[in-house]
């Protein structure tokens, strides 16, 4: 459950992810001014200029497009569902940025309907858009969650316990009914590597996407058409762990870099046995990591294709 913003993928290391920089899209120009404490109480003037009349409200600020050129339609609400952040970003319909992207960070534990509601004021400060496209770190078919490896334990790290009540309220959730509800606009879900793939692969033959992040996420593609999802990171991969428990976050922190990649460079060995895949793409928050220890034919994909891949997950039958 799982890594800029040029949308295009990059050969070298992935820039830092800038999302906490700069102004948010749709926040107000006085948002961040100083109160003045010396003014005279609004009843006094009341009396003598007759009664104080309401404050106008300042225009939103940010990045949005100019009016004089209106985004390309549909405009597409793109959301990745990270294991330690939230991020979306409104996109027309050529993937370009309609503002910048707005982040909040993942939140424990997660119920679906804290989610959808975090997700519901994430969004608020965007433009209007008449989609919505979800990159979702866990299995999702039609619409509807099959599984949510992070949001179903307590603290989201792929070796925490799994709480029963989390798990029954995970499984079967209605991921893009709720959503569409939520936000009054059609959703479509899809695995964030599935999501991320859609924007960087070539077409050309087998490619493997793989995420780095807070967990393990893989994305399959045949000549540029997704294929069914396959979980890879959930399957055993060394000392009785999955490649999720021994290549996320937390593992990266108690064993240290140097052997991190070591550990990545086998599992990556592993899927190409396992798929004799032709291209490799490496995305998720770690990726940079890995920039400079993979073979060069590997591409390292910037951050920011989990959210343009948005765009291209309406060009795909419903799946």
């Amino acid at each position: 459950m799982t890594g800029q913003d040029d949308g295009h993928q990059a050969t070298g290391p992935a820039k830092p992810d800038r999302d906490d920089t700069g102004p948010r899209a749709g926040a107000t120009a006085g948002a961040t001014g100083t109160a003045n404490t010396a003014r005279r109480p609004v009843a006094a003037r009341a009396t003598r200029r007759g009664p104080a009349k309401p404050a106008t409200p300042k225009k939103a600020v940010g990045p949005v497009a100019a009016a004089v050129v209106p985004p390309l339609r549909p405009t597409t609400l793109a959301i990745d569902i990270g294991g330690t952040g939230l991020k979306a970003a409104v996109l027309d319909a050529a993937g370009k940025l309609v503002a910048n992207r707005v982040r909040v960070p993942t939140r424990y534990p997660c119920a679906p309907k804290d989610f959808v509601n975090t997700l519901s004021a994430l969004v608020a400060p965007l433009p209007d858009f008449d989609r919505v496209s979800v990159g979702f770190n866990g299995v999702v078919r039609k619409g509807i969650v099959l599984t949510a490896p992070h949001f179903v334990t307590r603290t989201g790290a792929p070796e925490a316990p799994v709480v029963p009540k989390l798990l029954a309220a995970w499984t079967g959730f209605d991921l893009a009914g709720a959503l569409s509800a939520s936000f009054g606009r059609p959703v479509r879900a899809a695995n964030d590597a599935d999501l991320q793939g859609l924007e960087v692969v070539n077409g050309s033959g087998l490619e493997l996407v793989v995420t780095l992040g807070t967990g393990v996420g893989t994305g399959l593609f045949l000549d540029g058409k997704l294929m069914p999802h396959l979980e890879l990171s959930h399957h055993p991969f060394r000392k009785d762990q999955t490649y999720d428990e021994q290549l996320g976050d937390a593992a990266l922190r108690k064993i240290g870099l140097k052997r991190w990649r070591r550990r990545t460079q086998e599992a990556l060995a592993n899927f190409h046995r396992l798929l004799n895949y032709d291209g490799l793409y490496i995305g998720g928050g770690n990726s940079r990591l890995m920039a400079g220890h993979v073979d060069p034919a590997v591409t390292i994909v910037d951050n920011v294709a989990g959210i343009l891949g948005g765009v291209k997950l309406w060009e795909i039958p419903d799946r």
